[in-house]
């Protein structure tokens, strides 16, 4: 509210005639226009200074006063003939520590009429759209010899705004200066100006998050005025410096057919940015949360946001300048400018391999190429991955028997599916069994090089293949020849890679006894760890199992050489393979790279948590924490995920993080924005209650591995529904138990839906909805996987979610159905029930 008694002191501090400056806009309380005065430190001393603008006898002054003993006394005037003072704001420019004051000066005539809010740290002021006339920005700071103004050279403007804006690194209290420039047609291009320490310097690229909510705004204008050629030009501008460069061609492209006569102007802008798209850099996944759920895009080296989030998923770029995205659970394939190349139409895509890659429809596998098109003439029940210019494909007879051969890179079958099993080529060979107890290598042509009768035989490695001469008998070691070369001894007997080989030397698998053999059988590595893993680069990770008598739980990591020697004591969580030089390594507690001494890397990102480091171009990948985030190599934070998720101007829903022990992670939601405060926490203890935030001893070895976390459902009028979600690995088990909770939530009155309260007091909702689940079990295939007679009906609080259209009923795995069949839902749309459904209750109107 203004300070009317402020206003009265200015007043009595002027000279006799004059006139305080106004701004348009009325006050908040009163139907007077908003007066030039401010009440800040601009000294930095820690008291306030009163400035105001005024005229008097045909000049305009900028005053600032403080406060004394004996009351308020001038301390510096500025003054012009020949300018007006248009815009007044006060905001830290310069520096965090003082606010600086921001003045719009307007040659000729008199001041420019404008609308302002004088709050911090926000302030926007516009012009009506057609006044052309720009005004001169100075920011003047306060130093010893009084104000001087710091934004030299000049620069003009005909809107302005001054904000904290938010970059990569979130907002730092030091304002930003955006200047609107009015250009032909009344378009209006914008950009940001931030002090370096010695000027203002243009900072687009640093704040790209802010040109998107322009662009969105625009995007709706356009919407409304599609035929407006100036708006889409003033949308392609707030594009590109959004970072969405792709868009931009699109957006200008639309404004040139609109308008041709500006086609030449227009033109050579889409060229630059088409010449930006060419030598773009790597392009990088990031996941956002938002109000419909995690959005996924790309970023750049700078975190800028280049193909904007709205995929469900989204995977790296390969070499072919394509990446795997999701929407609507399909998947398909996009470029770099964002744009479908395969439209979302498969079940999944794989990774790309010799320009071809496996897809998965309703009717099975097939490969495309990388324009998408279909290169197999039928499904196939799998297809590999290509090497050497084969994939293995399996096709299942009417036994239901898996028959393997091999496709060419036409998808063709080049080698019928004849095998009972078959491995991919290396090095122009590949071992297939050809029946019970007789396998073979095979060349490309499918022609058999050599034939091994044994029970098992696996893949060759370095001449040598590990056999066994009983069905479950220990493995050895035979030559491509079929001789033996080390005798069957072991349980485990991995391939071999660079004269070195993996074995288990436990005979029942009782224990876990892995070492380390050479060509001849020798140990390299004595038989008596828990686990060693092969990371290139010529070193192991050798594991010492955290508990003895309960090696499942898993092992911490030292690291070797190939010839045996331990580098380093057992530091190590998890180590991940060697690149470039480095591998990425976990203690537990942070995560990091370590070089090939086996000793944390220098000069390369540490990132708090557990999980794993990528070299990914310029920039190094974290996941970390179940959380992805960016660092340039030097370790600077360049992007992570938002904690924070907007729902409107009053609402948003905070990510906390709960990391007690190694083993137990959940990230659980908070509701903010709520009117009543005491409803805000009960439903926030309940959300923490409902996400397993529990004590948990830190120093504790746990015997299972939790995680949990969330994602907003689905946001209506004042319903938000949370989907809480857990897993629960006991350590040694074939799998884990998921958990899946939705908590429909009203904004207003804090209350958490049940079932019931969808439906009229009195309603047999039971029966009517268990009588709909049951007629879909029974008619529809799609639940075929139902276990046949278990569903004996809902339960009163049976598990829900809702959408705009329809109420889904869902069952945990296992409950009614097989672990593989997950959560088995059932899709009721609320036309089907509506004769049930309390439209005049809470729950209901919440969403409609």
């Amino acid at each position: 509210m203004w300070d009317k008694q402020l206003e009265l002191t200015v007043d009595k501090l002027l000279p006799c005639g004059a006139k305080i400056l106004a701004a348009a806009g009325k006050a908040p309380s009163d139907e007077a226009p908003s007066p030039f005065i401010c009440l800040r430190d601009l000294d930095g001393d820690g008291e306030a200074e009163l400035a105001g603008a005024y005229r008097w006898v045909g000049e305009t002054f900028f005053t600032v006063w403080k406060n004394g003993a004996d009351g308020w006394y001038a301390v510096q005037t500025l003054s012009s003939r020949k300018a007006v003072i248009c815009d007044l704001h006060t905001a830290p420019v310069t520096s965090s520590q003082k606010f600086d004051v921001i003045i719009g000066w307007q040659a000729d005539g008199e001041a420019a009429l404008i609308q302002t809010r004088h709050d911090w740290p926000f302030v926007l002021t516009t012009r009506e759209a057609g006044e052309a006339e720009p005004a001169a920005l100075a920011v003047y700071e306060w130093t010893q010899r009084g104000l001087l103004n710091r934004a030299m050279p000049p620069l003009s403007y005909h809107k302005l705004e001054v904000a904290d804006l938010e970059s990569a690194a979130g907002v730092d209290g030091i304002a930003e200066i955006i200047l609107w420039q009015q250009e032909e047609g009344g378009v209006y291009t914008a950009d940001v100006y931030k002090w370096n320490g010695e000027r203002l310097q243009q900072a687009n690229d640093r704040f790209p998050s802010y040109f998107q909510q322009i662009a969105a705004q625009l995007r709706e204008q356009a919407k409304e005025r599609p035929e407006d050629a100036s708006l889409w030009y003033q949308l392609a501008s707030a594009e590109q410096k959004a970072g969405l460069p792709a868009q931009a061609v699109h957006s200008l492209a639309t404004a040139v057919k609109l308008r041709p006569s500006s086609a030449g102007k227009w033109q050579s802008v889409i060229r630059l940015i088409r010449s930006e798209l060419q030598t773009r850099a790597a392009l990088y996944p990031a996941p956002v949360k938002t109000a419909e759920g995690t959005k996924w895009g790309y970023i750049d080296r700078n975190g800028r946001f280049i193909i904007s989030p709205r995929f469900d998923y989204a995977e790296d770029f390969q070499n072919n300048g394509l990446a795997v995205v999701q929407a609507n659970n399909h998947s398909g394939l996009i470029n770099q400018l964002g744009i479908f190349v395969v439209g979302p139409i498969y079940q999944s895509i794989a990774p790309f391999s010799e320009g071809r890659a496996a897809v998965v429809d309703d009717r099975g596998f097939r490969v495309i190429d990388e324009r998408g098109n279909m290169l197999t003439a039928m499904p196939y029940s799998y297809i590999g991955t290509y090497k050497e210019g084969r994939a293995v494909f399996t096709k299942v007879d009417a036994q239901g028997r898996s028959h393997y051969g091999y496709l060419d890179l036409s998808g063709t079958e080049i080698i019928p599916p004849v095998y009972m099993s078959a491995n991919d080529f290396q090095d122009g060979r590949a071992l297939v069994q050809v029946r019970e107890g007789e396998f073979a290598l095979i060349d490309r042509s499918g022609k058999a090089l050599h034939s091994y009768q044994h029970p098992y035989v696996g893949p060759p490695g370095d001449g040598l293949l590990a056999f066994s001469e009983t069905e479950s008998g220990p493995k050895g070691y035979i030559n491509e020849s079929g001789e033996v070369v080390i005798p069957p001894q072991f349980s485990v007997a991995l391939p071999f890679e660079a004269g070195r080989a993996i074995v288990n030397a436990s005979r029942d698998f009782s224990e876990n006894l892995y070492g380390l053999i050479d060509k001849t059988g020798a140990y390299v590595i004595k038989p008596e760890y828990n686990d060693i893993n092969m990371l290139g680069a010529g070193r192991l990770a050798v594991g010492r199992a955290k508990d003895p008598s309960k090696p499942y739980i898993g092992s911490a990591y030292a690291i070797t050489d190939t010839d045996g020697r331990f580098l380093t004591d057992f530091l190590y969580d998890q180590v991940a393979e060697y690149k470039e030089g480095v591998a990425s390594a976990t203690d537990g507690q942070r995560t990091f790279f370590i070089d090939r001494t086996g000793h944390v890397a220098r000069n390369l990102p540490v990132v708090p948590g557990s999980g794993t480091l990528t070299l990914e171009g310029e920039l190094v990948k974290a996941f970390v924490d179940q959380r992805i985030s960016y660092y340039d190599r030097s370790g600077k934070l360049v992007w992570k995920q938002n904690t924070a998720i907007p729902l409107t101007g009053q609402y948003r829903v905070v990510e906390h993080k709960y990391a007690p022990n190694r083993d137990y992670l959940v990230y659980y939601p908070e509701i903010r924005g709520m009117a009543n405060r005491q409803a805000q926490e009960a439903v926030n203890q309940r959300l923490r209650e409902l996400s397993q935030i529990k004590p948990i001893d830190p120093n504790a070895q746990l015997d299972y591995n939790y995680f949990g976390d969330f994602a907003v459902a689905f946001f209506k009028n004042r319903l938000v529904e949370l989907e809480l979600t857990g897993y629960n690995y006991p350590f040694g088990a074939a799998h884990g138990m998921p958990t899946m909770t939705y908590v429909p939530i009203d904004l207003v009155s804090g209350r958490i839906y049940a079932l019931k309260d969808l439906f009229k007091p009195g309603s047999d909702y039971v029966r009517v909805l268990s009588d709909i689940v049951g007629n879909q079990i029974k008619n529809n295939p799609e639940y075929s996987y139902v276990f046949p007679d278990s569903f004996k009906g809902i339960s009163p609080d049976q598990p829900f979610y809702v959408k705009e259209n329809a109420l889904y009923l869902y069952f945990a795995p296992y409950e009614i159905a097989p672990y593989a069949a997950g959560f088995p839902t059932f899709r009721i749309p609320f036309s089907q029930i509506a004769d049930i459904i309390d439209e005049n209750g809470d729950f209901w109107r919440s969403f409609h």
